[in-house]
């Protein structure tokens, strides 16, 4: 797990500030959903938490130290367009993972090592609930299965944070509910910290145990961009963590403890 700090952070394309003066603390384990307007900066905001981008003025910690300026192992993520390999069968695309983590110039692992990741991979792939789909192509499984291989994909390294930009956004009702039953067990599971963007005001209620609203407090209507977003309300979620497992435990059919 990992504690994500922001002080007074500032994110500028030249004239344009797309946030500012963004004040934030984290603790391990927290589930955070962001939600806000189209264009407030919350894909911004994951970004720079992933690496893929840098703040123009401010700090952003981790643990207490500068966040790295790129992606690496310690940060996983899931984008709303899966993200999985075409021409490689669920296994495969789990397994890439570990290959290009650990061989990055080949590409590939033999002996031992190979075997260890195989293993790893079988693991994540039955933890996301694909274990009956090991040899199946992206083409052939759907759209909530296809999430699911992306989210083995993106904890097969172990991060400590997982962020989530909009990950069941082209799911039908039906397979969001199952796909929610999911992130929250394996966030439990596994001790996560977790950042999740979504257009789902209901969604974000539901799974965050706290909800940050991203918005525009100051306008300029001659100049749009003379301003940026931060954010404007920080919810906490009250549900205890009994009710929280009791609804996971309901919607995986988990046994109960004690026979209740």
């Amino acid at each position: 797990m990992a504690t994500v700090t922001l002080k007074n952070v500032w994110k500028t394309y030249g004239r344009d500030i797309v946030l500012e003066r963004v004040n934030l603390h984290v603790k391990s384990g927290e589930f955070i959903t962001v939600v806000g307007a189209s264009g407030c900066g919350k894909t911004t905001f994951l970004r720079m938490l992933l690496g893929e981008e840098t703040p123009s003025r401010g700090e952003l910690l981790m643990d207490g130290v500068q966040m790295p300026g790129e992606p690496g192992p310690d940060r996983g993520v899931v984008f709303q367009k899966y993200s999985v390999f075409p021409h490689l069968n669920a296994l495969n695309n789990v397994l890439v993972a570990e290959e290009f983590g650990r061989a990055p110039l080949t590409g590939h692992l033999f002996g031992a090592a190979r075997r260890a990741a195989r293993a790893k991979a079988l693991e994540m792939l039955e933890a996301v609930g694909l274990g009956h789909a090991l040899k199946k192509y992206p083409h052939e499984l759907s759209g909530g299965m296809q999430q699911r291989l992306a989210i083995a994909q993106a904890l097969m390294k172990n991060p400590r944070i997982l962020l989530l930009d909009e990950p069941f956004g082209a799911l039908d009702p039906g397979i969001r509910k199952d796909m929610h039953a999911l992130i929250l067990d394996l966030w439990k599971r596994r001790g996560l910290t977790i950042f999740m963007v979504t257009h789902d005001l209901k969604e974000g209620f539901y799974l965050g145990t706290r909800l940050l609203v991203f918005d525009k407090v100051r306008h300029d209507p001659q100049a749009p961009n003379a301003y940026g977003a931060n954010i404007t309300y920080d919810i906490p979620v009250g549900r205890t963590e009994p009710e929280l497992l009791a609804e996971i435990r309901d919607q995986t059919g988990l046994p109960k403890e004690n026979g209740r």
